[in-house]
């Protein structure tokens, strides 16, 4: 574990679908020499633009904004989502931007941001998501920002909700030591025990609050009044049986996608409907230009 994947993961908020990450958390981070992340993001594409529609692949595990998984396994960073948008919102040769979305999702830290920077987007100029076929957790929490979220026939979306993995020292090592965590006096909040009951009160009341936020910027992205949502997302009469996924009309029918299309059929209407020469296409260019003009202005 300690050279997997699954390492970035010890003592931190998550939102990933484990289960349907198993394969991508075991694999062993790559052993290259330290690189400024500069150098390898420059390497990095992020998007692509054709026939004015840019499209945002969202793949794998997603940190903040590791360059070594982005470089070396192609898997997206939120600040690499972020940084793709402003430069696609202000790109008047840009239509409307697709978040291609296959991930179960990642860490908790930073992927507000990378949701926030679609809502913004969605502001200027149309962004389509398509989970093909997975967008879990994390991953749904940017899609589900998108003007729409399509789920292709046998796609995944969901797992929404927040967990992490803490540990307890409870007896001496292989070396016949004992450890113990220890904090300064006002600072027990800094690395609570889970092995006591005030531990895992503080990591719990943490995990709600990310959840709150997620649950907050499902309920605003999907329009779906935030008193149903906790309902809708459980799998019994009980809120608190929430964090599943869902699959096609299952998902459409609470809410958590649009539409169920293949992807071909899908890319094939967001071509018909913003590719160049469309008037989609010169309304986007002329919303760009005005926003690029309102951006100017405030500097």
């Amino acid at each position: 574990m300690r050279n997997s994947v699954m390492a970035l993961f010890s003592g931190a908020p998550a939102a990933v679908a484990v289960d349907l990450a198993r394969d991508l958390l075991a694999m062993d981070m790559p052993k290259i020499e330290a690189r400024s992340g500069d150098a390898v993001a420059a390497s990095v594409e992020r998007f692509t633009v054709q026939r004015g529609v840019a499209v945002v692949p969202v793949r794998g595990i997603l940190t903040p904004n590791s360059a070594v998984l982005e470089r070396w396994f192609g898997w997206s960073t939120y600040f690499g989502i972020s940084d793709a948008l402003a430069e696609l919102s202000g790109r008047a040769d840009v239509a409307a931007i697709v978040l291609d979305i296959d991930s179960p999702g990642g860490l908790v830290t930073g992927c507000a941001g990378a949701a926030e920077a679609v809502a913004a987007t969605r502001a200027v100029k149309p962004v389509h998501a398509i989970a093909a076929p997975l967008a879990a957790s994390a991953a749904y929490w940017i899609g589900s920002q998108a003007s729409s979220l399509t789920v292709m026939p046998g796609g995944i979306v969901g797992s929404i909700g927040v967990a992490m993995m803490a540990s307890s020292i409870v007896g001496p090592d292989g070396w016949g030591e004992q450890w113990y965590s220890l904090t300064s006096s006002h600072a027990r909040a800094k690395r609570p025990d889970p092995g006591t009951e005030e531990g895992m009160t503080e990591l719990r009341r943490s995990l709600d609050e990310y959840e709150a936020v997620f649950h907050a910027a499902v309920a605003t992205g999907r329009g779906i009044p935030a008193g149903d949502l906790a309902a809708r997302l459980s799998v019994t009469s009980d809120p608190r049986d929430g964090g599943a996924v869902f699959q096609g009309q299952e998902a459409v029918s609470r809410g958590l996608a649009d539409t169920v299309e293949t992807r071909n059929a899908f890319y094939a209407r967001v071509f018909e409907e913003y590719g160049a020469g469309t008037k989609n296409a010169a309304r986007a260019q002329f919303r760009a230009q005005a926003a690029a003009a309102a951006a100017a202005a405030q500097i």
